[in-house]
């Protein structure tokens, strides 16, 4: 409720100050009503009777030059109250107005169109935005209004023509965003079994952003899709490449396609490859497997030992441990499981990502952040709790 007051005194202030303006130019018997049905309002917020004071103003504010801006300051304060109802019959009434000068409509139209958005009616919001885009002092909270709007609707295609239009008006690139569009286009060609198009789109995310993590992935998993596998791991090994932050994404991916051409060999040098360059457990682990096939156990853990050294890990530190358990007997290989048990309950409760805009984390690879919207935020988490 006190937070509430403070939102309305700065409204009933400035209805005051209008009222004190008008009266020294109107009639006196015109100034008394003004007077009292400001100090009305007053009293219920002193009395803790918001919708009263509120309803009070309304009465008191006529759609005339000066008042227009008391009415977007009370329609605006509905909306961030949830009252969204009750903002948008504010900002329609204002609209209707005979009076208004072609600025004041304009921003009584944004602010209607930013109600009809926050109660979820996409279309009049986007009719609106629409209009609004064509006006030189809204074009571009406009347009950023509108490709809010077709990333919550799934519309792509307008999303991507969107963001190229508001590129070109704030001279800020807004590549990752479009690739990311065009990746949104492949999913969904790919889910509808259009394997052709999907990898159209995905050319054209890469042409827009060649450091698209998302676009190569999806070319890769849609070549193996179609039967080819060499170019499939020719997308797959661009990611190192693009963000070796994503790593851990395509290692499985790289070993079956390796694996699937006879050509293991290359994989296990592409994993010495990566273990100088990143720091990442995930080639580590990868490589071990391949050691422990070909040496063993032993060979497998002593190798994970000496790389956590440089690197330290519960994840390499699990697999450690859960190797030694095949090889150990007796007590020692009671202590281990009891450390196995310990160790696996700590990995299994640790986030797989982390959103390194706002700090997000999950277990789920999410393109774009669920918290703060931005895009390829969300990357695998590295270190010692990390992949």
């Amino acid at each position: 409720m006190l937070e509430l007051l403070w939102l309305l005194l700065p409204v009933a202030a400035a209805s005051g100050w209008m009222a004190g303006r008008r009266a020294a130019k109107a009639p006196p018997k015109k100034t008394g009503r003004l007077s009292a049905d400001y100090f009305r309002g007053l009293n219920h917020l002193l009395n803790e009777q918001p919708d009263k004071a509120i309803e009070v103003f309304i009465r008191m504010l006529e759609a005339e030059g000066e008042t227009v801006e008391i009415h977007l300051a009370l329609g605006s304060l509905f909306r961030r109250r949830g009252e969204v109802d009750r903002a948008i019959r504010i900002h329609q009434n204002l609209i209707a107005r005979p009076t208004l000068t072609q600025a004041q409509r304009t921003e009584a139209l944004q602010e209607l169109g930013l109600d009809y958005a926050r109660s979820g009616l996409y279309d009049r919001a986007e009719e609106i935005f629409q209009e609004l885009a064509e006006v030189r002092a809204h074009a571009e909270r406009a347009l950023r209004e509108l490709l809010d709007i077709y990333q919550q609707e799934r519309d792509w295609e307008q999303a991507v023509d969107t963001a190229k239009r508001l590129a070109s008006r704030t001279g800020q690139s807004h590549d990752l965003q479009i690739a990311h569009y065009h990746c949104e286009l492949a999913d969904e060609l790919k889910v509808a079994g259009d394997l052709s198009r999907a990898l159209t789109q995905t050319g054209r995310a890469l042409s827009v952003d060649p450091g698209c993590v998302r676009a190569s992935l999806l070319q890769g998993d849609l070549e193996n899709s179609r039967g080819n596998t060499k170019a499939a791991l020719r997308a797959y090994r661009r990611v190192a490449d693009q963000d070796s932050e994503y790593l851990p994404e395509v290692l499985d991916r790289l070993q079956a396609g390796y694996t699937a051409l006879g050509r293991e060999d290359e994989f296990h040098d592409y994993l010495r490859g990566q273990i100088e360059r990143t720091r990442a457990i995930a080639p580590v682990l990868a490589l071990a497997e391949m050691i422990r096939d070909q040496d063993g156990e032993r060979a497998a853990g002593e190798f994970i030992v000496h790389q956590l050294e440089e690197r330290p890990s519960l994840r390499g530190l699990d697999r450690v441990i859960d190797l030694s358990l095949e090889i150990s007997s007796g007590n020692t290989h009671q202590i281990l499981e009891v450390l196995h048990h310990l160790v696996a309950k700590l990995v299994t409760g640790k986030p797989l990502y982390r959103c390194g805009h706002c700090g997000f984390e999950g277990k789920t690879l999410h393109w774009q952040c669920p918290s703060c919207k931005q895009w390829s935020s969300v990357k695998p988490i590295q270190g010692i709790e990390g992949v």
